[in-house]
């Protein structure tokens, strides 16, 4: 038996190991099975150069718990190690020195692999380590290697007959949850799902059926428990894929999920590595539930689903995988932001998603617009947050209408420019928040000759704004923020059958009635005859405003629910009636009339509307 000291500086090595690298100890089983694979790739790559003697065999990667001893075992197959080797590799702790690495990374979440240390990834939840390991090289003696955690170690002979590396753990009184099979197969599943070999842990029953009918027998058989799709779909060529292949396979990622729109499959390999598949889900209505569920792998080892340094965040909404071993693991996010590749890969990606909309709807207008309904918080959130995207986005971004006709922002343009261009030459894009909510709005609206557009998704008001602010000569207002003849502003203006005199006693009676309206006033205007008495309207910029600030979860109560009431001159109630009627009559007419254009605005509510209510039954009782 051979003793000795691991080749650090300092005795402090293992205490940062275990407090410092990584903010979660489940690691270690990532680290310990990548070694694995690692040792297995090279043994394959090494025999298909012809320099392994006799058959590779089983390449299959084991996990095994012994609860009695409190152990954990990971084995492979693969190269091995000489004695040689594992004072080379497992007696130093990095190439870099331990001083240095104390210095600069003993704050930061860096990876161990990275710098030499993903074995000592162990001593986080082991208090002793054993590894005993023979070298596929001819004539190799197997060794075993033991260290409790401490820079000494002992090195002994073994009679080890296979090929391969077992690293056996010991399991800390801290983190003896690590040998609950359950812990370890979710664990499994989390990191080592699509590794490139198979991974097995434990066993499982396989039933088979022989014979027919009432002879019909079931034999029961226990084979190895593989957890591990070893060659998942984003690893192969797209050419090699059906529809089915894709969607089996995001099922396999979110099971139970609905179907996915489409889909991309990324491939490149210069300026940097990167493959992957990435799904337009089908949104519900909680869209944070719906984000980050993207899966960062690593040569297929899974890193994290904290993507959002990788891919721009209008598409963190989207689902599957991105797999690169050009993004560093488990990396700080200050690294990750002044990383080149980094970059590359976030303008890649926004790249690969804006050619799939543009290939869509060049190619299929119609089920472009069939999945606009689902597909245009990506791109409007794409366009609001990336100047990139936007700029490609701006010729397949759909604006849809209340008859449910969809138009490109120039095709809408060609529509309505004739009818609805405001003094300042602004093409005027009319719109509702809620179809039945502002219905009345709607229709006085396109009587008028307008066209309606339809926003009712939060994050539209953002966009209109974008779009306002980016010299496309576009203006949006809300059908129920001003009278419909002056949606959209020009200088013209009809004139009141009423006179000055007149007028005036109107607005006071309704004024003297309704009161305070916290921000809002009484306007009289000349509007049809035809047109309703009395109109509530919600000036645009205050609106939005106020919803923006909702949005971001500001306290409403600085933002009162600005209005108007505007009372109609020339309807016939207002110009003919209301000024004949005494005093007692005018208050009751006036507080019924501006009760039916609350009303009529959804903003009669509670008591107010109770107490309406039962005056109307009483009317007619």
């Amino acid at each position: 038996m051979a003793k000795g000291q691991i080749s650090v500086q300092t005795e402090n090595i293992f205490p940062i190991i275990k407090k410092f690298l990584y903010s979660d100890h489940e690691i270690f089983l990532r680290e310990l099975i990548s070694n694995a694979v690692d040792a297995t790739s090279k043994l394959r790559t090494l025999a298909t150069l012809g320099e392994v003697k006799g058959e590779v065999g089983d390449t299959t990667i084991s996990i095994s718990i012994d609860k009695e001893a409190k152990t954990i075992t990971i084995s492979d197959k693969g190269i091995g190690m000489t004695e040689e080797e594992v004072m080379k590799y497992l007696n130093q702790v990095a190439f870099s020195s331990a001083e240095e690495f104390l210095s600069k990374y003993q704050n930061q979440a860096q990876i161990i692999g990275h710098f030499g240390l993903g074995f000592y990834s162990a001593f986080m939840v082991a208090a002793k380590v054993e590894v005993i390991t023979k070298s596929f090289k001819e004539n190799s003696e197997a060794v075993k290697w033991i260290c409790d955690g401490n820079p000494e170690y002992e090195l002994e002979d073994h009679d080890k007959e296979s090929r391969g590396t077992d690293i056996v753990l010991h399991i800390a009184e801290d983190s003896t949850e690590f040998l609950e099979d359950s812990r370890i197969e979710g664990l499994l599943n989390k990191y080592c799902k699509f590794l490139p070999v198979d991974i097995q842990f434990g066993t499982k029953t396989e039933s088979t059926f022989e014979g027919e009918g009432d002879d019909k027998t079931e034999i029961k058989t226990e084979i190895p428990n593989i957890i591990n799709n070893t060659s998942p779909i984003w690893k192969k060529k797209p050419l090699e894929l059906t529809d089915e292949d894709y969607k089996s396979f995001y099922n396999e990622l979110y099971p139970y999920s609905t179907p996915p729109l489409f889909w991309i499959h990324l491939n490149i390999d210069y300026p940097f590595n990167l493959t992957g598949v990435l799904y337009f889900p089908k949104l519900g209505n909680n869209i944070e539930v719906q984000k980050n569920k993207i899966q960062l792998y690593s040569n297929q080892v899974y890193v994290t689903d904290e993507v959002k340094d990788i891919v721009p965040e209008f598409l963190t909404l989207l689902h599957g995988v991105i797999d690169s071993p050009d993004i560093p693991l488990n990396v700080s996010r200050s690294y990750l932001q002044a990383d080149g590749n980094v970059k590359k890969i976030t303008s890649y990606i926004t790249k690969k998603v804006a050619e799939k909309f543009e290939s869509i709807f060049k190619t299929d207008r119609a089920a472009f617009e069939e999945k606009w309904s689902e597909t245009s918080i990506f791109v409007k959130y794409g366009m609001i947050t990336d100047e990139k995207f936007a700029e490609r986005a701006k010729d397949f971004v759909l604006l849809k209408d209340t008859d449910g006709k969809y138009f490109t922002i120039g095709e809408y343009k060609d529509l309505v420019s004739s009818n609805q261009k405001d003094k300042h030459d602004r093409v005027v894009c009319i719109y509702t928040s809620n179809v039945k909510d502002q219905y009345t709005y709607i229709q006085a609206a396109k009587n008028y000759g307008y066209n309606v557009l339809l926003f009712d998704t939060p994050i539209d008001n953002h966009f209109m704004q974008q779009l306002e602010y980016k010299g496309e000569n576009l203006t949006f207002v809300r059908v129920d923020s001003d009278t419909v003849d002056n949606l959209v502003q020009k200088d013209e203006k009809k004139e009141s059958v009423l006179t000055d005199k007149d007028q005036e006693a109107v607005k006071e009676v309704f004024t003297k009635s309704i009161g305070d309206l916290k921000g809002g006033h009484v306007e009289l205007k000349a509007l049809s005859p035809n047109d309703h008495p009395v109109v509530i309207t919600k000036p645009e910029f205050m609106r939005r405003m106020k919803e923006m600030q909702m949005m971001q979860g500001m306290d409403m109560d600085a933002f009162p629910d600005s209005h108007n009431v505007v009372i109609n001159t020339n309807n016939p109630i207002i110009a003919n009636k209301l000024l004949t009627l005494d005093e007692a009559q005018q208050k009751e007419t006036v507080d019924y009339l501006h009760q039916l254009a609350l009303l009529n605005q959804n903003m009669l509510k509670g008591e107010d509307l109770a107490n309406f209510v039962n005056k109307a039954l009483e009317k007619i009782s």
